[in-house]
């Protein structure tokens, strides 16, 4: 499961660098801001993963691989023609959808071959998978996304349960999971496939409004 572990992991860190880095120029950081927030999208959800399943936060510096492959990512997007950002930007989810399989599915890998029981195993795969994003969203001054759009952390969770239970491990297998995963999060973005949720604020207006009259 080495190599596999590796291939996720590198599709995951590029899509991630860069919607890190786009979403840094979105709001107007300068260099420094862009590499960082970039840096964070990419590596935020391995780490708090490390933190919850107990393995040391500084394993992350022996990631050379890694940080390179997202500093030169980020790099690259930095100095791409405006107009190519933009025309990245409307295939912004599909790429959201990448990495969140990729890393979902890096995640889970990571605590299978820790040994880990299969609730371990989906939270790191829903942790690494949606981290990174979450934090990038904090940080940029957004609502997380998983917190507000449609169904997206369920996929992670899918991705961790399907290999909890069937020990997924073949690269043919892992590749078609990280397939269906990119392919049902789309399907939820094009048919806003959202989950259960109640809101307060309609009644709050409503009676604000019955108050004032």
């Amino acid at each position: 499961m080495e190599w596999e572990f590796h291939v996720f992991s590198i599709i995951g860190t590029i899509a991630f660098a860069v919607s890190g880095a786009i979403v840094a120029m979105e709001e107007e950081y300068d260099i420094l801001g862009v590499f960082v927030l970039g840096l964070v999208t990419a590596f935020g959800g391995g780490v708090i993963r490390n933190l919850l399943i107990g393995v040391p936060v500084t394993t992350l510096w022996s990631q050379g691989l890694f940080l390179k492959t997202a500093v030169i990512a980020i790099l690259i997007v930095f100095l791409l023609p405006i107009k190519w950002i933009h025309h990245w930007k409307r295939s912004e989810a599909f790429f959201d959808a990448i990495g969140l399989a990729a890393f979902a599915i890096q995640g889970a890998s990571y605590a299978i071959k820790a040994q880990l029981p299969l609730s371990a195993v989906m939270v790191a795969a829903m942790l690494t998978g949606i981290g990174g994003g979450m934090i990038r969203d904090i940080m940029a001054g957004r609502k997380p996304l998983v917190l507000r759009d449609e169904i997206y952390a369920m996929w992670a969770i899918g991705a961790g349960l399907a290999i909890g239970i069937g020990n997924l491990q073949k690269p043919w297998e892992l590749f078609s999971l990280f397939l269906l995963v990119v392919l049902f999060r789309m399907l939820s973005v094009y048919y806003k496939w959202k989950l259960p949720r109640r809101t307060l604020r309609a009644a709050a207006e409503r009676n604000n409004a019955g108050g004032q009259s």
